[in-house]
C-alpha cells in the first residue's frame, strides 16, 4: 500500500509517497525512515524502487522529490542546493514524527548515490535519525567541485565560481537562467562508467520519468562548491552506519573513505560482488541483494 502526501519545508510544500508494510494497522506502531535520491532523480524512481521492498520488510518508507525539483515547490526551479538537500531530509523525518502510526524512537535513513553522502551528513547533527544506509554513496560537492577523478585543478574551480558569479548578476539584471545537466544526454568515448550508466537510467526508457528534466541551475555552482559533505564525520557520525556498494563501481573510494574516517563504532561495507554504481538502482539481482541486507540492518538498529 502505498500513499502520496504532501509536508512542509519551511515555506514551501513537497511532495512524498509513503509506503506501508502488508497488514497495516494504523493502530499499531511501526519503525520508518526516509529515503534521499540520487541528484536529479524524482520519488518515482530509485527512491520507489527502494522503499516499496523495503516496506514489505515491515517498516514505513518515505520517498519525497527533492526541493526544486519534482513536485516539490521552491524557487529557482531546478537549483540542487547542498544544504536545502540536508533540510529536505530533516523535514521528511519530522513528518514522520507526526504520524501517530510510526515509532519516533525508531527512525533511520536511507540514500542512494548523492543521496547517501546527504543522509550520512544529515545523521551528524539529526540526533533523531537512529541508524543510516547508503547505497551506491558519492561524495556529491567533491564530485561537482573536484571532478570525477578529484583532479580538477583549483584555477579551473575558481573560472568556474567566477562564470557562476556573473550568472548571478545576469540573473539579477533579468537574464534567463542557464542550465546544465545532471548526467549526460549523450555517452562519449573514455566517459566514466557511471555516467555511461546514468544516461541509460534516466534518459532512455528504461526508467525515464518526464519530471526528471535532467536540468540543473547554474545558480547550483556556488553552493556545491563550498560544501563538505563528510567533513565532521570523524566527531558525529555515530550512530551505526552500512554502506552498500558494488565491487565494480567507480565511486567505491567513497564509501571507503568514509568507512575509515566515521566515528560510530557499528559501522560496515557490505560489497555485491560483480555489481556497478548503477546496478543497484533496478538490476534485481543486485537490488534484491541491497534491500535483504538494508533491511537486516534496520531491523536490529531501529
Amino acid at each position: 500500500m502505498q500513499k502520496k502526501v504532501t509536508f512542509k519545508n519551511n515555506e514551501h510544500d513537497m511532495s512524498g509517497i509513503l509506503f506501508f508494510p502488508d497488514n497495516f494497522d494504523e493502530n499499531k506502531q511501526y519503525p520508518a525512515f526516509s529515503i534521499a535520491s540520487p541528484a536529479g532523480a524524482v520519488k518515482e524512481q530509485i527512491a520507489t524502487n527502494y522503499d516499496s521492498r523495503l516496506a514489505k520488510y515491515g517498516f514505513i518508507a518515505l520517498a519525497f522529490d527533492n526541493s526544486h525539483q519534482g513536485e516539490s515547490g521552491a524557487n529557482p526551479r531546478q537549483l540542487d542546493a547542498p544544504y536545502e538537500r540536508v533540510e529536505d531530509i530533516k523535514c521528511a523525518i519530522d513528518y514522520l514524527t507526526t504520524l501517530p502510526y510510526i515509532d519516533n524512537n525508531r527512525l533511520g535513513q536511507l540514500g542512494i548515490c548523492a543521496g547517501g553522502g546527504y543522509s550520512m551528513h544529515t545523521a551528524m547533527t539529526d540526533r533523531r535519525i537512529k541508524a543510516v544506509v547508503a547505497v551506491s554513496m558519492s561524495d556529491p560537492a567533491s564530485w561537482i567541485r573536484d571532478g570525477f577523478d578529484g583532479k580538477t585543478s583549483v584555477e579551473t574551480q575558481l573560472a568556474l565560481l567566477e562564470e557562476a558569479s556573473n550568472q548571478r548578476t545576469r540573473e539579477a539584471n533579468g537574464a534567463e537562467p542557464i542550465y546544465g545537466t545532471f548526467v549526460p544526454e549523450e555517452v562519449t568515448e573514455g566517459m566514466p562508467n557511471t555516467l555511461v550508466e546514468a544516461h541509460e537510467y534516466y534518459r532512455t526508457p528504461r526508467v525515464q520519468h518526464p519530471r526528471s528534466t535532467n536540468k540543473v541551475s547554474m545558480m547550483s555552482i556556488d553552493k556545491m562548491t563550498d560544501f563538505s559533505t563528510f567533513l565532521f564525520a570523524d566527531r558525529y557520525s555515530t550512530q551505526p552506519i552500512l554502506m552498500i556498494a558494488g565491487s565494480n563501481a567507480d565511486t567505491f573510494r567513497f564509501s571507503e573513505d568514509l568507512l575509515k574516517k566515521a566515528a560510530s563504532t557499528n559501522k560496515e561495507l557490505f560489497t555485491i560482488e560483480g555489481a556497478t554504481h548503477g546496478d543497484l538502482y533496478d538490476k534485481p539481482e543486485y537490488v534484491d541483494q541491497a534491500v535483504e541486507k538494508a533491511a537486516a540492518f534496520f531491523k536490529e538498529n531501529l
